[in-house]
């Protein structure tokens, strides 16, 4: 297994999972310290936001610094439908996801995945290839993600509507 910077970074992602979940449980953990559901929203959006940084930029410093590895090509999307996943469980339980939109999106992740799989077993991978529009899915999903995590006015924007648009 290669070790580099761009999969310290995937790995510090995955690390941070926990932390966007975790959040929401702090007040059940440390119930003296008052935490308002504002502000457990916008430390989860932060650690979120820090964590989908990291998924541009470990590929954006594979590609630049040639350290692109099969390794890191298997651990980036396994990170990505992680933190989709935990944060989409977290959103169900907090009721600003409905549950079958989160069923639809994490059963695609997965469908995908199964698919990407079993192509390369049978030597056909570039035809599952990620495309442009699976970047724009993800990028809509690290954009409504964190406003749906957020869930108030932020900079007068109303997160729990946009975040539902982009859901």
């Amino acid at each position: 297994m290669p070790f580099n910077i761009p999969i310290l970074l995937t790995w510090l992602r995955v690390a941070l999972i926990p932390l966007v979940v975790g959040v929401f449980y702090l007040p059940d953990i440390f119930p003296h310290l008052g935490f308002s559901i504002l502000q457990l929203g916008l430390a989860s959006t932060i650690v979120f936001i820090v964590a989908a940084v990291t998924d541009w930029f470990d590929g954006f410093l594979a590609r630049r610094w040639n350290q692109t590895s099969a390794f890191g090509a298997f651990l980036d999307p396994v990170a990505d439908k992680l933190m989709v996943a935990g944060a989409l469980l977290v959103l169900v339980h907090l009721g600003r996801v409905d549950p079958i939109i989160a069923f639809v999106i994490i059963g695609r992740e997965i469908a995908i995945s199964a698919l990407r799989e079993w192509m390369a077993q049978i030597g056909a991978s570039k035809s599952v290839a990620v495309s442009s529009i699976g970047k724009i899915k993800t990028t809509a999903q690290m954009v409504a993600i964190p406003m749906l995590l957020y869930y108030g006015v932020l900079f007068g924007i109303d997160t729990r509507f946009w975040g539902r648009c982009y859901c």
